[in-house]
């Protein structure tokens, strides 16, 4: 839940949400026969593909809704848990569950939702996934080796392909609307009774078009961040929209006067940050401004967000990224963090412009120097 709900939602709220979800889930696949294990059945004997259907329908719908949320800034992509890849046991024990599903009638989501409105046989078939829990646990020992084998991480099947998700996106879709069309022609010659004898033609033609079309938006349809990105490093952007530079004397000011109405964001590599951190800064990299666990402290309007790079370059990239997503209230660090350090954190000696205020900002540059390198001594600690 965490890449979508709303902040204003709680932790314990969260629960409820997902509860009731789980609920809701568990009423369709009711809804759509997923108790009957009859039913279930058909999908290998021919006479019966609902669940095919079903299944494509939920992930072309999922596949579509995560892209058009994730353009629209409603769902932070990168924040999904991919499930890492066993190849060898995952295939293994796919086919297990086949064997398993074909004998049983239920797969173990389904037994659940048949269990709910009191079919016998799918408790027995849960009786039977709990004794198969036990066997596995009891000798997880003498296939341990092979369970863990074949590791190939979180892997993106479009990743996998070397080609977009777009491209991807319309391939699934179009494989199956011509999968649905292809299975409605066996159930059809297989049995009187199937499901598609009562199918109304022109409008199951009109949805496998829509959902093509829909393929094809998918296949255009940019990666939001990537979009951006591009967009706001583009010499033209950077001329068009002018930046709020904050000085380095009036950084080292807020600093040494612990102002607390300031957000330091250091968009420099972490090994860079970790170098030098200044007090109270927070490492955060381009693609990460994105990241809604950040939307607290971005939108609070009164807070000043000072962007710092190891110049200005990258800083002020990160300006126009926050400034797109709508967040105000914005600086760069003028001359980035090269320039804090030579004239704030270093001797260097102090160069005047010839003003009449020289002497006092050479005087309290020593004194910055002396309590901002002793807060990142702490803060180092």
């Amino acid at each position: 839940m965490g890449p979508f709900v709303p902040e204003i939602i709680s932790d314990q709220l969260n629960l409820i949400v997902a509860l009731l979800l789980g609920l809701a889930f568990g009423f369709v696949l009711e809804q759509a026969g997923f108790s009957s294990s009859r039913r279930l059945a058909g999908l290998f004997y021919g006479y019966d593909f609902t669940v095919l259907r079903v299944f494509f329908t939920a992930a072309m719908t999922a596949m579509a809704g995560i892209m058009l949320l994730g353009f629209a800034g409603l769902l932070d992509t990168e924040a999904i848990f991919v499930n890492p890849l066993w190849l060898w046991p995952t295939l293994a024990g796919g086919a297990v569950l086949g064997v398993g599903f074909i004998l049983g009638g239920y797969c173990p989501g389904t037994s659940v939702s048949a269990a709910a409105i009191g079919k016998v046989d799918s408790y027995f078939f849960l009786g039977g996934i709990g004794l198969g829990v036990f066997a596995f646990a009891e000798f997880y020992p003498q296939w341990q080796e092979f369970y863990l084998s074949s590791a190939l991480g979180p892997l993106l099947v479009f990743d996998s392909l070397g080609m977009s998700a777009g491209v991807f996106a319309l391939i699934l879709i179009a494989f199956a609307v011509g999968a649905f069309a292809v299975t409605s022609i066996i159930e059809q010659k297989v049995s009187a009774f199937a499901p598609s004898h009562e199918f109304n033609s022109r409008r199951h033609i009109a949805a496998g078009v829509t959902a093509v079309l829909i393929g094809v938006v998918l296949v255009g349809l940019p990666d939001r961040k990537t979009y951006v990105l591009e967009l706001v490093s583009e010499p033209e952007y950077a001329r068009e929209h002018a930046v709020e530079l904050m000085p380095t004397d009036e950084l080292a000011f807020r600093l040494v006067d612990h102002e607390p109405s300031i957000l330091l964001i250091d968009v420099r590599a972490p090994g860079d940050y970790a170098a030098l951190k200044l007090p109270g800064a927070v490492n955060v990299q381009l693609r990460e401004l994105f990241a809604k666990e950040w939307d607290m402290k971005f939108a609070l309007r009164h807070q000043k967000k000072v962007l710092i790079g190891n110049d200005e370059a990258d800083a002020r990239t990160a300006y126009f990224v926050l400034e797109k997503l709508g967040y105000e209230n914005l600086a760069v660090l003028e001359g980035g963090i090269s320039k804090f350090r030579k004239e704030i954190l270093e001797d260097n000696g102090f160069v005047g412009s010839g003003g009449r205020h020289d002497a006092e900002v050479a005087e309290f540059r020593a004194e910055a120097r002396v309590t901002i390198n002793r807060m990142i001594g702490r803060c180092a600690q």
